[in-house]
């Protein structure tokens, strides 16, 4: 019984993985999904989708290792946050289709809130910055938009979710209305310092407070699975964000530790402990996670666009065919050519918080090709990494921080791509044994929580170093190459 299926649902795809009693990954399935692009600027996903792909990869997961859901201790999800589901309690429907973290439709309305003077407010009760990013104002978009939604609300009719809660609802038939503080942090309506959803916020945005999940610690019961999912009820004792739970899978428990997800999107999170920190330099306060009623908390930088710069070379300019040949590609460019690519695709995250700026290329020749924009691309994730460093040291300058940055996401699996992070920002990077960080996060929480799994500090020992990336560019080029990147993204924020 120390088998644990963590459930990852991810932007594009949808994972299956159980870990055994060793917390060895037993078996893995995946399955991608449709993106849905109904305007410039917003992203869709069909809510069933998310949860179709999230059942059958967990079935065929716990087939792929050789057990039965009786031989499953208990289940842990882990997420895509901030994007946001509506649906009706009775029928379980959803009213619209999921508004995805990427989708920058709110974009003026954010503006608004900011030059009515509002931001500093949201800011000081949830950590967060008025975007379009987090789940509220994508929420009052579905409740403006769709007929009689907001009256529904008010009756008790309708229900606001994450991912997590929907999964949850799904999974359990309906019987639980959850989520964890994670991803209620999340969602710019949560009051992170008072642990409770902020009757202020939903006032402004109209939002009726019946339509919102109970908030629960991230390892906790969240309720028993459908006997007919999967052959035998399971139950749900772990849920955080999927940063959030890549930061525990990166046992990152100590105040200075700081990770990087390359995933869709690239985020970095700092634990500060039990002191939230608030951030002169467009950062993000939020919750790391929280047990046993008490919160962590971090800082976290947000960039959108990470993994998929890669997913942009194989499914727009189509110049690879799958994101492992971009490798080769970057190392054969053309050392003469030094192309900038600010990816800018759904606008520019941390620090700069610029929904409406677009991409760029700076550099072109009439020799630059595929191989040029390979290069350009990894490297494009280094120069945005680097951004969200110095802000982070800005913040949190103390003694005591850990040296070296611990990496994970399908990039991460990029020697290139982590040999240039190293050397632009010009510290160490740690790329674990265990890449699947998230889902070992995720796995962690239910596992410890259902007692077969280690303790915090005992499950710290297991974290090891599967290669470590050192910095070979000297100052002077790497100081050279970072101002480049900066005129370049000034370029971008001036169109």
């Amino acid at each position: 019984m120390g088998y644990i299926l963590a459930l990852d649902q991810g932007t594009t795809s949808s994972r299956g993985i159980v870990f055994d009693a060793g917390m060895t990954i037993r078996s893995v399935a995946q399955e991608e999904f449709p993106q849905h692009y109904p305007q410039s600027g917003w992203v869709e996903h069909d809510p069933m989708d998310l949860w179709s792909t999230t059942a059958s990869t967990a079935r065929a997961a716990i087939e792929k290792a050789g057990l039965s859901a009786r031989e499953i201790a208990a289940i842990g999800i882990t997420n895509q946050r901030e994007t946001t589901l509506v649906w009706d309690r009775r029928t379980g429907k959803a009213i619209h289709p999921a508004i995805v973290w990427q989708d920058r439709r709110t974009a003026d309305f954010c503006a608004t809130l900011r030059a009515d003077g509002q931001e500093a407010m949201i800011t000081a009760r949830t950590g967060l910055l008025a975007d379009p990013y987090f789940s509220s104002t994508k929420l009052k978009f579905i409740l403006d938009t769709v007929d009689g939604a907001r009256e529904r609300a008010r009756k008790g009719e309708l229900a606001f979710g994450t991912v997590d809660t929907w999964l949850i609802w799904n999974l359990t038939g309906g019987k639980v209305f959850a989520t964890d503080a994670t991803n209620a942090a999340r969602t710019m309506l949560y009051d992170i310092h008072k642990g409770r959803w902020s009757q202020t916020i939903c006032d402004l945005f109209d939002i009726p407070r019946e339509m919102l999940p109970e908030v629960r610690d991230c390892a906790a019961d969240f309720g028993t699975t459908r006997a007919d999912l999967f052959g035998h009820e399971i139950p749900i004792l772990g849920v955080a964000g999927d940063q959030q739970a890549a930061t525990i899978g990166q046992a990152c428990f100590r105040p200075g530790m700081l990770k990087s997800t390359y995933g869709t999107g690239c985020f970095a999170v700092l634990n500060t402990g039990e002191t939230p920190v608030a951030s002169t330099n467009k950062l993000l306060t939020t919750i790391a996670y929280q047990l046993d009623g008490k919160p962590t908390y971090a800082l976290e930088g947000s960039i959108f666009i990470a993994g998929a710069v890669v997913q942009w070379l194989r499914d727009g300019l189509k110049v690879i065919r799958a994101a492992p040949e971009t490798q080769a590609l970057a190392e054969q460019a053309d050392s003469s050519q030094d192309l900038i690519l600010v990816p800018a695709f759904v606008g520019l995250g941390a620090p700069y918080w610029k929904p409406q700026a677009r991409g760029a290329v700076f550099g072109l020749t009439r020799n630059s090709g595929p191989a040029e924009f390979a290069r350009a691309a990894l490297e494009s994730v280094g120069y945005q990494t680097r951004d969200l460093l110095e802000a982070m040291q800005a913040d949190w300058a103390r003694e005591g921080a850990q040296p070296s940055l611990r990496v994970d996401g399908g990039m991460a699996a990029s020697d290139y791509a982590m040999q240039f992070l190293s050397d632009i920002i010009g510290a160490p990077v740690d790329r674990p044994e265990v890449l699947e960080t998230t889902a070992l996060g995720a796995a962690w929480l239910a596992g410890q929580h259902a007692g077969v799994w280690p303790e915090m500090s005992e499950f710290a020992k297991v974290w090891a170093v599967e290669r470590q990336f050192t910095a070979s560019m000297d100052a002077a080029a790497r100081d050279a190459r970072y101002a480049r990147w900066k005129r370049s993204v000034n370029a971008v924020l001036e169109v």
